[in-house]
């Protein structure tokens, strides 16, 4: 697809292209349009959007999808296909905030759909899972995120490795490409570790048997007896008969964080070169002791104090992260990603040793003046911050 055709597929990139034109014809200072693009910048992009619960699908054992819709009745503002809201919560007092993807059509407008799969001792999940209802009241980001299919540089040839609910990212590319009939070609290879926790199987299944641009390949890590699909850990000779001939492909990756890492490091045995693989950030790490640079004897279980320059301290364990340490103790800090790269989070640190993980992008000028992003930042002894 040629750059002006793609461009063309943009809704009103070409009334745009029609009404600059119009303008360089008849000659104007813009007085006529003064603060709209502001008023549009915001329509676009909100910093917060007010949300309401439409309904609760139960999608596996472990997994509900939430369909949200805009309080006030309106379209939400659009989003590439593969980006997420950071959903705002209060849980008994403590007011938090986790990311999570969409799982709908981009062409779908009048609604959200989030799906959400139960972690181990998660704290936002199982709320999410559990107590919340049809008709309740949240608050969201607007769209955002880099994990996303761009059909200007991406390519034709699309290859998705999902685990577990990265799925959801998945299902939206994949509804944006058949509901616009877009040439791209999607190979989803789709693993999760029982049968009965597939999200989106059926719909995945049929979605492949009606459509010959998207290829549908499961794996199940613990099969149950008797089970005649393809199973096991994904490894080498598993990713290559799978894909056959490696090209010019653009690989997609997003599951827990030990699955990317082993999806990253067997597409790199393949020779896919890094530009041509795009990985969902997927949190702080789990266990930063085990990253280069962890200082020797200090331990996940160790406690430290933490000071917030004028407004008190708490105690805290090394292995959490200080972002959600500061939520926990009544601290509000902005924050989306809580991975590690959109910088929002980002607070001062005055005095006291820091573990910035490989997660960590920090900027050289955030190094240079002390700052630290705190969803991924490890206290690794007393510490002083100013939010």
């Amino acid at each position: 697809m040629s750059e002006q055709n793609a461009l063309n597929l943009i809704a009103g990139f070409s009334d745009a292209v029609a009404a600059k034109l119009a303008l360089e014809q008849s000659g104007s200072d813009f007085y006529e349009v003064r603060g709209e693009v502001g008023s549009t910048v915001v329509q676009l992009h909100p910093k917060r959007l007010a949300l309401q619960v439409a309904e609760i699908i139960e999608d596996t054992p472990s997994t509900k999808t939430l369909r949200l819709v805009a309080v006030d009745g309106q379209a939400l503002p659009p989003f590439q296909a593969g980006q997420y809201i950071n959903l705002f919560v209060d849980i008994d007092g403590v007011q938090t905030a986790r990311p999570y993807a969409m799982s709908s059509s981009p062409s779908q407008r009048m609604h959200y759909d989030l799906t959400v799969k139960r972690a181990k001792g998660g704290f936002v999940s199982s709320y999410l899972l559990d107590r919340v209802a049809v008709g309740q009241r949240l608050t969201s980001s607007g769209p955002m995120g880099t994990f996303h299919h761009n059909p200007l540089f991406h390519g034709d040839d699309l290859v998705f490795l999902a685990g577990g609910s990265g799925a959801a990212p998945a299902r939206s590319i994949l509804l944006n490409i058949l509901d616009r009939q877009l040439p791209q070609r999607l190979h989803m290879v789709y693993l999760n570790s029982h049968v009965d926790d597939v999200i989106f199987a059926d719909e995945l299944r049929e979605l492949a048997s009606q459509h010959a641009n998207f290829t549908l390949s499961e794996v199940i890590s613990r099969p149950p007896a008797g089970y005649s699909g393809r199973s096991g850990r994904l490894n080498r000779a598993m990713l290559q008969e799978l894909l056959g001939e490696i090209g010019n492909q653009m690989f997609y990756i997003c599951g827990p964080t030990p699955f990317n890492d082993s999806c990253v490091a067997l597409l790199t045995e393949l020779g896919v070169v890094r530009r041509r693989i795009r990985v969902e950030a997927n949190g702080a790490p789990k266990a930063p002791h085990e990253q280069d640079g962890w200082p020797a004897g200090v331990s996940l279980e160790d406690e430290v104090q933490i000071t917030v320059q004028g407004r008190g301290s708490f105690r805290s364990r090394v292995g959490e992260p200080l972002l959600n340490a500061l939520e926990r103790n009544g601290y509000f800090a902005e924050n989306a990603c809580r991975s590690g790269e959109c910088s929002l989070c980002r607070v001062k640190l005055l005095s006291g040793p820091v573990f910035n993980p490989q997660e960590a992008h920090l900027r050289k000028s955030d190094r240079d003046f002390g700052w630290i992003y705190s969803c991924v930042a490890f206290p690794t002894g007393d510490i002083e911050v100013l939010l």
